[in-house]
């Protein structure tokens, strides 16, 4: 996210444009040299040379004819410097760590973001899997029919 200095979210379309191409490399320059990267698994990576070396072999396996969609995100401003950023995403196309289909996807990534000098970076991406929609609609349901917009 070292561009679009007056955009703290627009990393999403530059991370799902290296995601779908499965460039490990353009993934990871959206970091800072020393952030902190956590997958749906609970795995972690530390700098941007440990994500890019993390994400290099699931983009040549697990991912490499997955496609993903990052929706619009939510960005509250901690700072004029620091945003707090949540993006659901979509993913189809996967496969598991087994190598066995993996349907459709939905997630949630939570970063911390940064401008500084070269603009906006990120220093923490937290990734998460989302339940399937029906679970999701009965939890509304038990908050009364209505949680707020992009709760779940």
């Amino acid at each position: 996210m070292q561009s679009d200095a007056g955009a703290p979210g627009g990393s999403r379309v530059r991370s799902a444009d290296a995601w779908n191409v499965h460039d490990a490399g353009a993934f990871a320059a959206a970091f800072a040299e020393d952030a902190d990267f956590t997958n749906v698994f609970g795995m972690h990576a530390k700098g941007r040379a440990a994500i890019e070396a993390f994400h290099a072999p699931i983009f040549a396996t697990m991912f490499r004819d997955s496609r993903l969609t990052i929706e619009e995100p939510q960005i509250r401003m901690i700072r004029p410097d620091v945003a707090s950023i949540d993006a659901r995403w979509l993913m189809t196309g996967a496969r598991d760590p087994h190598g066995n289909p993996w349907p459709e996807r939905r997630g949630l990534l939570s970063f911390i973001a940064t401008r500084g000098a070269a603009g906006w970076q990120l220093d923490v991406m937290h990734n998460m899997d989302l339940p399937d929609e029906a679970r999701a609609n009965a939890q509304r349901a038990l908050q009364g029919g209505g949680a707020p917009s992009g709760a779940g």
